[in-house]
Formats: C-alpha cells, structure tokens, sequence
C-alpha cells in the first residue's frame, strides 16, 4: 500500500502532475512520463482504500500503449496473527502496441516484480533486512562521501549530535529518493525508536552542516499537502491555495505551518517529480477513502479505533468532526456543500450515504496525523532552534497567529537586597549560575528562552505539560542552589514562576522572534503573583490532559486575584514550595 516506495523499488520512472480545476470545484488530476520515444500521459481516477484492509487504483490512459490499468491490493487475515495479501493487475489494451506489449508478458514481467517486492517486505517483517523496500544505489561519489563524513564530525563534536551523526548520514546516502523529499523528524524519530527532541536537534544541526536544507511547508487544512514552500519564515506568504483541493486558507504556527528537511544538492540529488501521488501511505492520517455513486449507500465492514476523526469530502465540500470512544460510527451522509452524522449504523459497519446525484468520494481521517508534524510553533520552541538560526524571523510588519503556545515567565524576587548584602561579584555569579540552571531546564523540557529582562525570563513550550515539568525542575534546582551556599545571614533569592496557555500572536522584535497578546500579558501576570519558590499557573495550564495526570496527587490549590491590567477576576492554581519534592516524583 505504500505505493510511491513501492513504485520507486521496482523501478517505475517519476512522473509529473498536472492539475486541472473543474466548474463545479472538483479537481482533475492528469501524470505524464516518457518511457524511450513513447509519451505515457494519464488520468487518475479517485484511489479507494480502507486503511490495513484493501485498497484499488484506477489510472485512465490518454497516450501510450495502455487503455486502463487497476492496482488492486487486499489482505486476509489468517487467525494466527498473519494474513495473506493478494494483489491483482487490470491492464486493458489501447491500441495494438498494447495488444503486442500484453501479448509478449507484460504482465507477468511485472508479476515477477512484485514477487521479489514481497519477498523484500516479508524479510523485513521477519527483521531480515533493515527496510521493507530496496532502494535503486544512489550517486554518492568520493566527493559526496567526504562531504558526509566531515558533516558526521562537525555534528558529532556539537552539543546537538546525540550520537545520531553518522546514523543520518548513513540513512540520507542509502534512502528511496521518496523518504528524502521531504524529511520529517518526528517521524524518522519513531522509525529510529529515538527521542524526538534529539532527533530534530540534530537535523537543525545538519542544517548548519550542510547535510541538510531547512523548509517550511505551507499546509493545506483540508488535505495537509505541503503546497507552498519556503527556505526562510520571512519569504512564507501569508496565505495559499491548494489546487488539490481547490480552496484558499491562511497561516497558523501552530496547526498548518510546518517545519521539513531535505538533502542538500551538495550531498545528495533529489529529483522533483512522483513515485505516486495518491497512494494510502501517501497521506497515513487517512483511514477511509470511498467513492460512492450518487443516491446510494455503501456499508463498509470495518470498526475504527477510538479517537478524533474527521468527515469530509474528497473535494472541495462540507466537513464535520467525531470523537469514537468506543469505535462504534454513526451513519455518515454527504451533499455536495455539507457532510454530517446520521443515526447510528449497525454494530461493525461504516455506512457512506450519498444524498447527491452525482459520485462523492468520502474521507475519514484521523487527526492524530499532526504527531509527525513539526510545527512551526514547536519548532520556535526549541532551544536549539533559537540558538543556530536566530535569523529566521518574519518579514519587517508581518505577524502570524499561533493557535496554542505556553509562555513561561520567572523573576528573581530578593535580587536587589542580595547585591546590597554579598557583594555584587557574589551575587553576579549567583545570577548567571541562576541563568544557565534555567536555560538547562528549559532546553531539557522542549522549551526556549525567548528573552531576558534585567533578571526576568520569558520562555516559551509547545507543549504544557513540558513547561510544569521545567517549572518543577526550576523551583527545585532553585531551592538546592539557595540552601546550599551560604549567604551573609540570608538565604538566596526566590524564583517567582507563572505558566499561561493560550493563542497568540508571532510577531519579530529586535531582530528575534517574539510574542504579543493577551496570553503573553497574563502569563507575565500570573508571574507576579508567584510568592517565590512556587509554581503559579493559568486554569488553561490546569486543563491540559496531560498536565491533569501530572497533577494527580500534587497538593495544588485554586485562587482567584484581581491582577494588573485585567478588567474581571483570574482563576489560577498554585503549587506551594513545600509540594515541590511531591511534584518532582510526578514530573519524573
């Protein structure tokens, strides 16, 4: 099913597409390769899949020997927790070339393909060979090969290497050219069963290396094609249009704009172009792919895992969302402009109801697609994206909303009367080891320090849960570093800390990526009324369900202030210094 690596590992060519808008907001999808002297021009009909199950693809022939050909795969589970896959080709002919080419064992030429494929992919599932597929050797000459091993180095010897250094340049020589186009860390870091922050840390460090280039992909809402790219957040355009869809959308850090990497043309060649445009793999987040014939129903037999889904249209239509808790599926029906839930189908059965008169392909998607999406927002995140390219910023006026981001700010309370007691060489010292202890902290939990004022912080974390877990980290750092150094009569000063989640606005200041908006004023709020040693966080904090399970057994109380520059009442939670050593447990 994975068909573009399928199609790159029996040596099918690329193929470039061409897209061709329709009156009533439907989309034509047309490829064309050139096989010796023949053009080879199709058109692609809609590919049905049901996600580990069946899938079948239809390509209409415009040129070329071919009339029509069908890719039809399905599996048969065997009850010994194997199953049986059969696949079958369709080929018509379009003309005598055709005829001849059929006649002389075009098929089974590719049968035999397909057999030493198989062969391949059940040597991997029997942990034989490395990957499922073989990809055709690269052009990795002596020149190249030195390249890779001096970047190997240079990666190795920075603080962003991981021991990943060579792995990656190993992995970037041999891979499909399909793997290659468009490089996501979050998934390479669960093919490698690595942690995820130190694998996107080290591709940033190959960035600087000239292993790789850095993209940002401008994703489509619908589809989640990555339709525009850039090479610098300030030359993104704010808004796009998917042809593939055929509608307009705008920007978010946090749910559509996405961070990629590729081989640098130095390194490694990789043609533009195909392998397959519409295979299942292609789009993995997709579980249900269906046409169905206007006026009627199809049952599907098949039951979802429980999660977030989305209903739409495979073009330009109606959408609508479902939360399955136990995969049970209401009845899903569609018009042209509107996608919505019916009454709940049979126990095992997904029923598509097409309540127009002409053919529907109906998608069902999970949104868990976005844990291999490295967003913009996470990106900017991370220490060590801030720390190798400061420059990326947004153009001079531009600004871009980010849907969530949490904002950490800390102060040290007690600084002034520390400089006024030890000495200011003393109390330097003291806050530059307060700094890096910090920095650490941050950097270890996903987060970047934004910025510093005077003694105050602002970091900034994709995700809530890290930023409580840095918190904890700070305050208890904090408190060893106080209570352990002598002081002149006096202890050290107290970090006041508050966390805020919420949108925001990405805006660049002084050069450097920054913050603007509510969310950033009420985190800074919430900061001054930390009493020293504590953790004081936002009910937006509070209602992460991850954060909720960290809180689980942390003695933490609710409070409502009145706070500085906000016209109603705060609700907050805190978490006192004395349930510090309790919180450190959670959070480990």
């Amino acid at each position: 099913a994975d068909s573009a690596r399928f199609n790159e590992a029996v040596a099918v060519p690329k193929h470039a597409i061409r897209e061709v808008p329709q009156p009533d907001g439907t989309v034509d999808f047309y490829g064309s390769f050139r096989k010796g002297p023949v053009r080879i021009e199709w058109k692609d009909e809609p590919v049905n899949w049901v996600a580990n199950e069946r899938f079948r693809h239809c390509c209409g022939f415009l040129s070329g020997p071919f009339g029509k050909m069908c890719s039809n795969l399905e599996l048969f589970p065997e009850g010994d927790g194997s199953c049986r896959a059969e696949y079958r080709l369709e080929v018509t002919a379009r003309n005598a070339l055709g005829r001849l080419v059929l006649a002389l064992g075009f098929v089974g030429r590719w049968g035999a393909r397909l057999d030493a494929a198989a062969a391949r992919v059940r040597a991997f599932l029997d942990r034989e060979t490395p990957e499922p597929f073989a990809a055709a050797a690269p052009r990795i000459d002596a020149e190249r090969r030195r390249r890779l091993d001096a970047a190997a180095e240079a990666i190795g010897r920075s603080p962003n290497g991981h021991g990943l250094a060579q792995r990656l340049c190993d992995w970037l020589a041999a891979a499909q050219d399909t793997d290659l186009v468009r490089i996501r860390p979050l998934r390479l870091a669960r093919h490698w069963q690595w942690p995820e922050r130190e694998v996107v840390e080290c591709c940033l460090q190959a960035v600087r290396a000239g292993l790789l280039d850095l993209r940002w992909d401008l994703l489509c809402p619908r589809c989640e094609g990555a339709m525009i790219s850039a090479d610098r957040l300030d030359a993104l355009p704010r808004d796009g249009h998917c042809p593939s869809c055929n509608i307009a959308y705008g920007r978010d850090f946090s749910e559509n704009v996405e961070l990629t990497f590729r081989p640098s043309p130095a390194i490694r060649e990789v043609a533009d172009g195909e392998f397959c445009l519409f295979g299942p793999m292609s789009t993995p987040h997709v579980r249900i792919q269906q046409t169905v014939a206007g006026g009627t129903a199809l049952d599907l037999s098949h039951r979802l895992a429980p999660g977030r889904y989305r209903m739409r249209t495979l073009h330009p239509g109606g959408e609508t969302f479902v939360d399955l808790t136990d995969g049970a599926l209401p009845e899903v029906a569609a018009t042209l402009e509107e996608v919505c839930l019916g009454g709940p189908a049979p126990a095992g059965i997904l029923r598509l109801r097409n309540l127009a008169d002409r053919p529907i392909t109906f998608v069902v998607e999970s949104r868990e697609w976005a844990r291999d999406a490295l967003t913009a927002s996470r990106a900017t995140s991370l220490q060590a994206f801030r720390d190798l390219f400061a420059g990326e910023v947004l153009a001079p006026g531009d600004e871009v909303a980010i849907g969530t981001v949490t904002l950490m700010f800390t102060d040290l309370k007690g600084s002034t009367a520390l400089y006024s007691r030890v000495g200011d060489a003393v109390a330097y010292r003291y806050v530059q080891d307060h700094f890096a202890r910090l920095a650490d902290a941050v950097r270890a939990n996903g987060g970047t320090i934004v910025k510093t004022i005077g003694d105050a912080v602002m970091a900034a974390f994709a995700d809530p849960a890290d930023a409580l877990r840095a918190a904890i980290g700070i305050q208890t750092q904090a408190r060893a570093a106080g209570n352990g150094a002598e002081w002149a009569g006096g202890d050290g000063p107290a970090v006041k800390l508050g966390l805020h989640t919420g949108p925001c606005i990405a805006v660049t200041l002084n050069d450097r990526l920054d913050y603007f908006g509510t969310t950033v004023n009420l985190a800074s709020r919430l900061q001054e009324e930390s009493l020293g040693g504590d953790i004081v966080f936002s009910t937006s904090v509070a209602a992460d369900p991850a954060v909720a399970r960290m809180l689980d057994g942390i003695p933490d109380a609710e409070e409502i202030a009145e706070v500085r520059g906000f016209d109603f009442p705060i609700r907050f939670r805190r978490i006192d210094a004395s349930a510090l050593h309790t919180a450190a447990r959670a959070a480990a």
